[in-house]
Protein backbone atom coordinates (compact mmCIF):
# COMPACT_ATOMS: atom_id res chain seq x y z
CA UNK A 1 0.00 0.00 0.00
CA UNK A 2 1.25 3.12 -1.38
CA UNK A 3 2.22 5.91 1.99
CA UNK A 4 -1.02 8.23 1.07
CA UNK A 5 -3.46 5.40 0.83
CA UNK A 6 -1.69 4.65 4.81
CA UNK A 7 -1.80 7.87 6.24
CA UNK A 8 -5.86 8.50 4.83
CA UNK A 9 -6.73 5.14 6.77
CA UNK A 10 -5.42 6.34 10.00
CA UNK A 11 -7.31 9.48 9.69
CA UNK A 12 -10.36 7.58 9.13
CA UNK A 13 -9.55 5.26 12.02
CA UNK A 14 -9.32 8.68 14.08
CA UNK A 15 -12.56 10.39 13.07
CA UNK A 16 -14.50 6.66 14.45
CA UNK A 17 -12.78 6.55 17.39
CA UNK A 18 -13.40 10.11 17.75
CA UNK A 19 -17.37 9.95 16.96
CA UNK A 20 -17.66 7.04 19.26
CA UNK A 21 -16.56 8.81 22.11
CA UNK A 22 -18.66 11.54 21.69
CA UNK A 23 -21.45 9.60 22.09
CA UNK A 24 -21.48 8.92 25.47
CA UNK A 25 -23.89 11.48 27.84
CA UNK A 26 -22.24 14.53 28.88
CA UNK A 27 -22.95 15.45 32.27
CA UNK A 28 -23.62 18.82 33.52
CA UNK A 29 -22.96 20.36 36.76
CA UNK A 30 -26.81 20.90 37.10
CA UNK A 31 -27.27 17.52 36.66
CA UNK A 32 -24.43 17.01 39.63
CA UNK A 33 -26.29 18.74 41.59
CA UNK A 34 -29.42 16.90 41.36
CA UNK A 35 -27.70 13.60 41.56
CA UNK A 36 -26.74 14.57 44.91
CA UNK A 37 -29.75 15.83 46.16
CA UNK A 38 -31.07 11.78 45.63
CA UNK A 39 -28.96 10.27 47.36
CA UNK A 40 -29.94 9.24 50.63
CA UNK A 41 -29.04 10.58 52.99
CA UNK A 42 -27.54 9.03 56.22
CA UNK A 43 -29.30 8.92 59.53
CA UNK A 44 -27.04 9.83 62.59
CA UNK A 45 -27.36 8.40 65.61
CA UNK A 46 -29.04 10.66 67.64
CA UNK A 47 -27.19 12.00 70.63
CA UNK A 48 -27.17 10.13 74.51
CA UNK A 49 -28.86 13.07 76.86
CA UNK A 50 -27.05 13.18 80.20
CA UNK A 51 -28.87 11.45 82.72
CA UNK A 52 -29.66 13.90 85.55
CA UNK A 53 -29.74 12.52 88.46
CA UNK A 54 -32.26 13.42 91.51
CA UNK A 55 -30.92 14.63 94.83
CA UNK A 56 -31.79 12.07 97.50
CA UNK A 57 -35.05 12.51 99.22
CA UNK A 58 -34.53 14.19 102.21
CA UNK A 59 -36.72 12.93 105.72
CA UNK A 60 -39.54 15.20 106.52
CA UNK A 61 -38.56 17.28 109.75
CA UNK A 62 -40.89 16.67 112.88
CA UNK A 63 -41.55 19.48 115.44
CA UNK A 64 -42.81 19.29 118.65
CA UNK A 65 -46.24 20.79 118.80
CA UNK A 66 -46.24 24.14 120.45
CA UNK A 67 -47.89 24.00 123.68
CA UNK A 68 -49.65 26.93 125.18
CA UNK A 69 -48.15 27.68 128.72
CA UNK A 70 -44.41 26.42 127.27
CA UNK A 71 -43.23 29.67 127.80
CA UNK A 72 -44.82 30.41 131.08
CA UNK A 73 -41.91 30.21 133.41
CA UNK A 74 -39.71 32.47 131.43
CA UNK A 75 -42.44 35.14 131.49
CA UNK A 76 -41.94 35.35 135.47
CA UNK A 77 -39.18 38.22 136.23
CA UNK A 78 -36.75 36.38 138.72
CA UNK A 79 -36.87 38.60 141.24
CA UNK A 80 -33.15 39.14 143.13
CA UNK A 81 -31.22 37.62 140.51
CA UNK A 82 -28.13 39.50 140.01
CA UNK A 83 -28.35 41.09 136.64
CA UNK A 84 -25.14 39.63 134.94
CA UNK A 85 -26.31 36.76 136.08
CA UNK A 86 -29.68 36.36 133.87
CA UNK A 87 -27.99 35.19 130.59
CA UNK A 88 -27.27 31.85 132.65
CA UNK A 89 -30.81 30.85 132.54
CA UNK A 90 -30.45 30.40 128.88
CA UNK A 91 -27.75 27.75 129.03
CA UNK A 92 -30.08 25.28 129.77
CA UNK A 93 -32.95 23.84 128.45
CA UNK A 94 -35.18 23.88 131.81
CA UNK A 95 -38.23 21.95 132.02
CA UNK A 96 -41.41 23.67 133.72
CA UNK A 97 -43.99 20.57 132.35
CA UNK A 98 -45.05 19.99 135.67
CA UNK A 99 -45.97 23.43 136.22
CA UNK A 100 -47.42 23.48 132.81
CA UNK A 101 -49.76 20.21 133.86
CA UNK A 102 -50.80 21.61 137.41
CA UNK A 103 -53.07 23.98 135.32
CA UNK A 104 -55.06 21.64 133.21
CA UNK A 105 -57.94 19.80 133.99
CA UNK A 106 -57.43 17.88 137.06
CA UNK A 107 -54.38 19.61 138.05
CA UNK A 108 -53.77 21.25 141.67
CA UNK A 109 -54.25 24.56 139.78
CA UNK A 110 -56.82 24.06 137.00
CA UNK A 111 -59.43 26.96 137.25
CA UNK A 112 -57.97 28.89 140.51
CA UNK A 113 -56.42 32.44 140.29
CA UNK A 114 -52.73 32.13 140.66
CA UNK A 115 -49.79 34.40 141.19
CA UNK A 116 -46.43 33.44 140.10
CA UNK A 117 -43.08 34.88 141.34
CA UNK A 118 -39.27 33.55 139.99
CA UNK A 119 -35.86 33.16 142.13
CA UNK A 120 -32.69 31.90 141.52
CA UNK A 121 -30.26 29.90 143.01
CA UNK A 122 -26.79 28.74 142.07
CA UNK A 123 -26.06 25.31 141.54
CA UNK A 124 -23.22 22.93 140.46
CA UNK A 125 -19.83 21.94 141.54
CA UNK A 126 -18.59 24.88 140.46
CA UNK A 127 -21.35 27.00 141.23
CA UNK A 128 -21.76 28.14 138.02
CA UNK A 129 -25.17 26.80 137.34
CA UNK A 130 -28.37 29.53 137.52
CA UNK A 131 -31.52 26.95 138.95
CA UNK A 132 -34.57 28.60 138.48
CA UNK A 133 -37.40 28.57 140.91
CA UNK A 134 -41.01 29.14 140.42
CA UNK A 135 -43.52 29.50 143.42
CA UNK A 136 -47.11 29.75 142.95
CA UNK A 137 -49.32 31.38 145.13
CA UNK A 138 -53.31 30.95 145.04
CA UNK A 139 -55.62 33.62 146.16
CA UNK A 140 -58.24 35.64 144.77
CA UNK A 141 -56.26 39.37 144.85
CA UNK A 142 -52.50 40.33 144.33
CA UNK A 143 -51.07 38.69 147.46
CA UNK A 144 -48.22 41.57 147.98
CA UNK A 145 -47.64 45.14 146.59
CA UNK A 146 -44.52 44.92 148.97
CA UNK A 147 -41.20 44.16 147.99
CA UNK A 148 -38.43 43.61 150.83
CA UNK A 149 -35.44 44.37 150.40
CA UNK A 150 -32.37 42.96 152.88
CA UNK A 151 -28.64 42.05 152.68
CA UNK A 152 -25.92 41.67 155.18
CA UNK A 153 -24.75 45.10 154.25
CA UNK A 154 -28.27 46.45 155.51
CA UNK A 155 -29.16 46.75 159.09
CA UNK A 156 -32.81 46.00 158.31
CA UNK A 157 -34.57 45.09 155.88
CA UNK A 158 -36.64 48.11 154.24
CA UNK A 159 -39.92 47.69 152.77
CA UNK A 160 -40.96 49.04 149.02
CA UNK A 161 -43.83 49.78 146.94
CA UNK A 162 -43.62 47.49 143.82
CA UNK A 163 -44.28 50.21 141.42
CA UNK A 164 -41.34 51.96 142.88
CA UNK A 165 -39.15 48.78 141.85
CA UNK A 166 -40.93 48.91 138.36
CA UNK A 167 -42.61 45.36 139.03
CA UNK A 168 -46.30 44.60 138.91
CA UNK A 169 -48.87 41.50 138.73
CA UNK A 170 -49.94 41.35 135.02
CA UNK A 171 -52.18 38.90 133.39
CA UNK A 172 -50.08 36.13 131.49
CA UNK A 173 -51.20 35.36 128.11
CA UNK A 174 -50.76 31.56 126.61
CA UNK A 175 -48.97 31.41 123.49
CA UNK A 176 -52.18 30.72 121.14
CA UNK A 177 -53.81 33.83 122.11
CA UNK A 178 -51.04 36.74 122.18
CA UNK A 179 -53.69 38.48 119.49
CA UNK A 180 -56.31 38.49 121.74
CA UNK A 181 -56.83 41.94 124.46
CA UNK A 182 -56.15 41.22 127.96
CA UNK A 183 -59.67 42.10 128.74
CA UNK A 184 -61.08 39.90 126.77
CA UNK A 185 -59.26 36.68 127.57
CA UNK A 186 -59.97 37.16 131.80
CA UNK A 187 -56.98 35.34 132.53
CA UNK A 188 -56.67 33.15 135.87
CA UNK A 189 -53.12 33.16 135.63
CA UNK A 190 -51.01 36.35 136.99
CA UNK A 191 -47.27 36.84 136.77
CA UNK A 192 -44.83 38.91 138.96
CA UNK A 193 -43.50 41.69 135.89
CA UNK A 194 -40.34 44.08 135.78
CA UNK A 195 -40.17 46.99 133.36
CA UNK A 196 -36.62 48.06 134.03
CA UNK A 197 -34.46 47.87 131.54
CA UNK A 198 -30.95 46.46 131.71
CA UNK A 199 -29.99 49.22 129.35
CA UNK A 200 -31.28 52.05 131.98
CA UNK A 201 -28.86 50.55 135.05
CA UNK A 202 -26.35 52.56 133.81
CA UNK A 203 -27.66 56.11 134.92
CA UNK A 204 -28.93 54.29 138.48
CA UNK A 205 -26.28 54.43 141.22
CA UNK A 206 -24.81 51.53 142.90
CA UNK A 207 -27.14 50.95 145.84
CA UNK A 208 -30.25 51.72 143.54
CA UNK A 209 -28.93 48.71 141.28
CA UNK A 210 -28.34 46.49 144.48
CA UNK A 211 -31.92 46.86 145.77
CA UNK A 212 -32.92 44.79 142.55
CA UNK A 213 -30.31 42.17 143.56
CA UNK A 214 -31.52 41.52 147.32
CA UNK A 215 -35.23 41.78 146.83
CA UNK A 216 -38.32 39.29 146.97
CA UNK A 217 -42.08 39.83 147.46
CA UNK A 218 -43.14 40.74 150.58
CA UNK A 219 -45.78 38.62 152.24
CA UNK A 220 -47.61 39.55 155.66
CA UNK A 221 -47.68 36.20 157.95
CA UNK A 222 -51.40 35.86 158.32
CA UNK A 223 -51.34 33.61 161.62
CA UNK A 224 -48.64 36.02 163.46
CA UNK A 225 -49.58 38.46 165.76
CA UNK A 226 -48.92 41.89 164.43
CA UNK A 227 -47.44 43.81 167.00
CA UNK A 228 -48.57 47.25 165.31
CA UNK A 229 -52.20 48.21 165.33
CA UNK A 230 -53.82 47.83 161.63
CA UNK A 231 -55.76 50.46 160.49
CA UNK A 232 -58.99 49.85 158.65
CA UNK A 233 -59.13 53.27 156.32
CA UNK A 234 -58.12 52.63 153.15
CA UNK A 235 -57.62 56.02 151.12
CA UNK A 236 -58.22 56.00 147.23
CA UNK A 237 -58.90 57.87 144.01
CA UNK A 238 -61.69 55.82 142.06
CA UNK A 239 -60.97 57.36 138.51
CA UNK A 240 -64.44 59.12 136.86
CA UNK A 241 -65.48 62.16 134.84
CA UNK A 242 -65.28 65.00 134.72
CA UNK A 243 -62.95 64.60 137.90
CA UNK A 244 -61.95 61.90 139.77
CA UNK A 245 -63.44 60.56 143.05
CA UNK A 246 -61.32 61.13 145.88
CA UNK A 247 -61.75 59.93 149.39
CA UNK A 248 -61.43 57.20 152.20
CA UNK A 249 -63.21 54.28 153.66
CA UNK A 250 -63.49 52.93 156.79
CA UNK A 251 -64.58 49.06 156.45
CA UNK A 252 -65.48 48.98 160.28
CA UNK A 253 -67.61 52.50 160.26
CA UNK A 254 -68.90 52.94 156.86
CA UNK A 255 -71.61 50.78 155.18
CA UNK A 256 -70.47 50.92 151.25
CA UNK A 257 -74.10 50.83 149.81
CA UNK A 258 -74.56 53.48 152.21
CA UNK A 259 -71.29 55.61 151.63
CA UNK A 260 -71.83 55.21 147.69
CA UNK A 261 -75.75 56.57 148.00
CA UNK A 262 -74.20 59.76 149.97
CA UNK A 263 -71.24 60.27 147.01
CA UNK A 264 -74.18 59.92 144.30
CA UNK A 265 -76.65 62.46 146.33
CA UNK A 266 -73.30 65.16 146.28
CA UNK A 267 -73.37 64.38 142.24
CA UNK A 268 -69.88 62.85 142.93
CA UNK A 269 -70.53 60.16 141.18
CA UNK A 270 -73.32 59.45 138.56
CA UNK A 271 -76.02 56.54 139.63
CA UNK A 272 -74.96 54.29 135.98
CA UNK A 273 -71.19 54.22 137.36
CA UNK A 274 -72.78 53.05 141.51
CA UNK A 275 -72.17 49.12 140.77
CA UNK A 276 -68.37 49.95 139.13
CA UNK A 277 -67.25 51.73 142.06
CA UNK A 278 -68.81 49.48 144.85
CA UNK A 279 -66.71 46.79 143.11
CA UNK A 280 -63.61 49.06 143.05
CA UNK A 281 -63.79 49.53 146.63
CA UNK A 282 -64.27 45.84 147.55
CA UNK A 283 -61.08 45.55 145.76
CA UNK A 284 -58.96 48.01 147.81
CA UNK A 285 -60.32 47.05 150.80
Amino acid sequence: MKKGTKRKAAQATRKDETASTSTEPVTTIEEQHQQQNKEPTKIGRPTKRSRVLKPPESEPEFFDEQRELEDLWKQVFPVGTEWELLDLLSEYKWNFSNLEDAFEEGGVLHGKKVYLFSCTELGGKSGVILIPTVVAVVSPFPPSDKIGVNSVQREKEAILDMKRMKMDWVPYIPLGKRGSSVERLKSQIFILSCVQRRAGLKQLDEYRVKDFEYCLPYFYHPFKDDETEQSTIVNFMYPTEPKPVVCEFDWELDELEEFTDDLIKAEELSEDQKYAFKEFVKEKV
